[in-house]
C-alpha cells in the first residue's frame, strides 16, 4: 500500500504554496471558532454557562442541521444522482469495517481492561460522519475561489447528508447493543457508576452535543446487559423447564433471541429531526414538480426555502462553538489506560486515513466514483479521517457503560484531530484530489 501511495504522490504532488493555503485556511477558520467557544465556556471565564451551550446544541439538532440538510440535499438529489451516489453509504460501511478491524488490533496489542474490550473496538470503528464533516465542507466552500467549483457547498452537504442515515442506523442497532457491559462485569460497572458524581459524569456537554435529550429516552433495559442476560435466562429455561418434545415444536432459539433483541432495539429513535429532514429532502428531490415548486429563484415557495437557508447558515459556527465548550470541560478520569487510549487515537486518526486513501483511490481507478467530482472524493475521504463520533458518548451515558472513559477519549481525540485533520486535508488537496 505504501508503494501505491508513493506512486500517487509522485504523479500528483504539486509544490505550490497556494494549494497549501487552500487546504489549511479552512481548518484555521474552524479552529478559531472552536477557540472562541473554549474561551466562552472555560471555568475561569464562564462568560457563557454550560446550560447555554446545551440549549445551542438543541437548536443545532432540531433546527439548524435539519434546515441545512433539507436545503442542500433537496436541491441536489434526483433519481439519477441516487444511482451515482451508491458508493457513499457503502463507504460508510467500509470505513466502519476497517475501523472495527483496527479496533480488534488495538485490543490485541494494547490489552485494555476486559470490561472495556467492546468499548475500545466501538470507539475505533465509528467516526463522526455528521456535524464535523459538514463543518469542514462549509469552511472549505466559504471561499468562492475554492477548488470544488460554484456548487461546492450544495454538493458537499448533500453527500454528507446522504451518508448520515447509514451511520444513525448503525449506531441505534449495532452500537446500542455492543455498548453494554459484559455480564460478568455488570455488577462492577454498576457499583462504580453509583459512586460517581452524577452531575459531572452522566451529563457532560458531549452527551448533548449531537443528540440532545437522549437521556430522556432511557428505558428499563437501557443500563442492563440485555443480550447476555437474555441468553443466560433462555439457557436455564431450556435446560430446566422445557421437555424435549415441546422444544422440538418451539420456535428455534436463535429466532427467539433475534425477536427479543429486535423488540428492545430503539428503532423509533432513528426518526429524529435530522433524519426526517433527510427523508423529506429525498422525497422532494426525486419529484421534479415538487422540487421546482420549493427551490429556485422563481419558485412559489422560494420565500420558505430562503428562510430555511438563512437559518442553516448558523449550523457551522454553532457546531464549532459547542465543540469548544466540550473541550473546555477537559477530560474526565478514565480507567481505560494510557496505552489503550494512545492506541485508539493512532488507529483512528493516523492509520485509518491511510487505508481510506488507498480505498478511495482504488475505487476511483475502478470507476466506482462520480468522474471528475473532487467534492465527492473529499467527502469519502473525510469518513476515514474524523475522530470518533460524539454520539458514542451519548450512547455510553444512555447505557451507563464507560461514561467517563468515552468522555476522556473523545476529548483527546478531538483535541489531537486538529493536527491530524490539518495533515490529511493538506495531503488530500495536494496529492489525492
Amino acid at each position: 500500500m505504501l508503494s501505491f501511495l508513493g506512486e500517487v504522490h509522485y504523479n500528483k504532488m504539486i509544490y505550490d504554496g497556494n494549494d497549501f493555503l487552500d487546504a489549511i485556511i479552512p481548518l484555521l477558520k474552524l479552529l478559531t471558532i472552536t477557540l472562541i467557544g473554549l474561551v466562552l465556556a472555560h471555568r475561569r471565564t464562564q462568560i457563557v454557562p454550560k446550560a447555554t451551550f446545551k440549549l445551542l446544541s438543541r437548536l443545532v439538532f432540531a433546527l439548524f442541521l435539519p434546515c441545512l440538510t433539507f436545503i442542500h440535499l433537496g436541491q441536489s438529489i434526483t433519481l439519477d444522482n441516487i444511482r451515482h451516489w451508491w458508493f457513499i453509504p457503502i463507504n460508510v460501511l467500509l470505513s466502519t469495517t476497517v475501523g472495527f478491524i483496527l479496533g480488534i488490533l488495538v485490543v490485541v496489542i494494547c490489552r485494555p481492561p476486559p470490561q472495556y474490550t467492546r468499548f475500545t473496538i466501538i470507539m475505533t470503528a465509528f467516526g463522526n460522519t455528521g456535524n464535523l464533516p459538514l463543518a469542514l465542507v462549509g469552511s472549505v466552500c466559504h471561499d468562492k475561489e475554492n477548488m470544488f467549483g460554484s456548487d461546492c457547498k450544495t454538493n458537499g452537504v448533500a453527500y454528507v447528508s446522504f451518508a448520515q442515515w447509514v451511520s444513525v442506523i448503525l449506531v441505534y442497532t449495532l452500537v446500542y447493543h455492543m455498548m453494554e457491559p459484559p455480564l460478568e462485569y455488570y455488577e462492577i460497572v454498576e457499583d462504580e457508576g453509583k459512586n460517581e458524581d452524577f452531575s459531572q459524569l452522566s451529563k457532560p456537554l458531549l452527551v448533548e452535543a449531537e443528540w440532545p435529550g437522549i437521556e430522556d429516552k432511557e428505558t428499563e433495559h437501557s443500563k442492563r446487559p440485555f443480550i447476555a442476560t437474555i441468553e443466560n435466562e433462555q439457557t436455564v429455561d431450556d435446560e430446566e423447564n422445557s421437555p424435549k418434545s415441546i422444544r422440538c415444536l418451539a420456535t428455534p432459539k436463535m429466532v427467539r433471541k433475534i425477536k427479543i433483541v429486535a423488540e428492545q432495539t430503539p428503532f423509533e429513535r432513528i426518526i429524529q429531526p435530522p433524519t426526517i429532514a433527510s427523508l423529506l429532502a429525498i422525497i422532494v428531490g426525486m419529484v421534479p414538480q415538487i422540487r421546482n415548486f420549493i427551490f429556485g429563484y422563481d419558485a412559489p415557495l422560494s420565500v420558505i426555502s430562503d428562510s430555511l437557508e438563512i437559518m442553516a447558515g448558523a449550523m457551522v459556527p454553532s457546531v464549532m462553538l459547542i465543540l469548544g465548550g466540550m473541550l473546555a470541560e477537559g477530560p474526565n478520569d478514565s480507567k481505560l489506560g494510557i496505552r489503550t487510549t494512545i492506541g485508539v487515537i493512532i488507529a483512528r486518526l493516523l492509520i485509518l486515513p491511510l487505508v481510506g486513501i488507498w480505498i478511495v483511490v482504488l475505487a476511483d481507478k475502478m470507476h466506482l466514483l462520480v468522474d471528475g467530482d473532487k467534492m465527492y472524493k473529499f467527502v469519502l475521504l473525510l469518513q476515514y479521517t474524523t475522530p470518533s463520533a460524539i454520539l458514542l458518548g451519548a450512547i455510553a451515558s444512555l447505557r451507563g457503560y464507560a461514561v467517563s472513559e468515552s468522555s476522556a477519549l473523545l476529548f483527546w481525540q478531538h483535541l489531537l484531530a486538529v493536527f491530524s485533520l490539518s495533515l490529511y486535508v493538506v495531503v488530500y488537496f495536494k496529492v489525492v484530489l
